[in-house]
This record gives structure tokens, sequence and C-alpha cells, in this order.
């Protein structure tokens, strides 16, 4: 098993990230919030939790200790599986996942793609005496800086790995955009996560 891996960030989009240790570029399926957490950066530790398939050996990233528990806490639940869980956290930073399930929130669970009411009850019944509220948890990730197009561009790209229909993507970013141009591209995305 991996733990993490410390090296140089060759490539970052808001879904993927391409980390080079000792000569050797490991692939990592991130979330918005690592991604978040690794904007600006050159090198970096991220931390690691490794899917084998019959089909595929798979590595997931995360900024933090807490996202990747928070990830197998989620991936435990009947129902939800690696990329389930990699989109909750996408669009629900680690403290806001641990207070939506502390306060049995259906509601914010059934806004993230593909959790349907049942999967969202089955969260908070399995989590809820496993996910306890922590003082002083990390929530300040720093923003990336890109020009307009570049954030579209990106977020649309993004959305469209996770699944999303390109053309609707498209508009929903370009109406994000329209009224709020400054925003950073993963606040666009943690945005049109709520509008598709």
């Amino acid at each position: 098993m991996i733990e993490y891996i410390k090296g140089e960030i060759v490539e970052l989009t808001p879904t993927r990230m391409v980390l080079e240790c000792s000569g050797i570029g490991y692939e990592l399926n991130i979330s918005l919030n690592t991604y978040s957490a690794f904007g600006s950066k050159t090198t970096g530790k991220i931390y690691i939790y490794e899917v084998i398939r019959e089909d595929a050996h798979l590595l997931f990233g995360f900024a933090e200790k807490i996202e990747r528990e928070l990830f197998l806490l989620l991936t435990s639940v009947s129902g939800v599986g690696p990329n389930t869980a990699r989109m909750i956290l996408s669009s629900l930073p680690p403290t806001e996942l641990i207070q939506v399930i502390g306060s049995k929130n259906e509601a914010a669970l059934t806004a993230v793609k593909g959790i349907g009411l049942k999967t969202a009850q089955r969260i908070l019944v399995d989590l809820r005496n496993k996910v306890k509220p922590m003082e002083g948890m990390a929530g300040n990730l720093p923003e990336a800086s890109v020009s307009s197009g570049a954030v579209a561009e990106e977020a649309v790209a993004a959305l469209v790995m996770l699944g999303f229909q390109k053309a609707a993507s498209q508009k929903a970013v370009a109406a994000i955009l329209k009224g709020s141009p400054a925003l950073a591209v993963e606040q666009v995305i943690k945005t049109a996560l709520r509008m598709l």
C-alpha cells in the first residue's frame, strides 16, 4: 500500500494530477478540493489510496489525510464507488461534508450528481457514528488564478470528465462566468455541479 507520494507536479487539472517522483510519473485521480490545494504549487506531497480492479489499477490522491479518510468511509457505503465518493468530495469540502453527515442533511447530499435519496440516506445512516465534527480542521485552501477563457475551458473539461454532457456543461459554465467573471475554476465547477 502506498501512503503518499512526494514529488514534482507535472500536470494538474480539476480531476487529474500527474506527479513525478524519481523519474516515474504517477497519474492520480483527484477531487476539486485537492486541485485547489495544489493549484499554484510546483511540488507537493499527496496522500494516496490505490484501487485495484480486474481491468485497472487506479490511484486516488488527496491533499489531506482527513479527505482520504472521508473517501474511505464513503466507499465503505453500499452503492458508493470511488468515482461517486470523489464527486461528493468535489462538491462538499471535508469540513462541510462532516457537518452534512452530523446534521443528517439529505438535501445537501442529493444535490450531488449521482446521489439519490436512498444513497444519501444510506450514507447518513452508515456514517453518522463514524464521522464526528472536528475542531480546527483546515478549510482555507488557496485559489488558482487563471484567465476567464482558460477557467471556462478547464471547468467544462472537468465537468465532462465527471460525466456531464459537454453542451450542458458549456451552457452552465457560460452562465456562471457571465454573472461572476472573476471566479476561480474550482468555484465555477462547484457552482455548476449544483446547477446540472
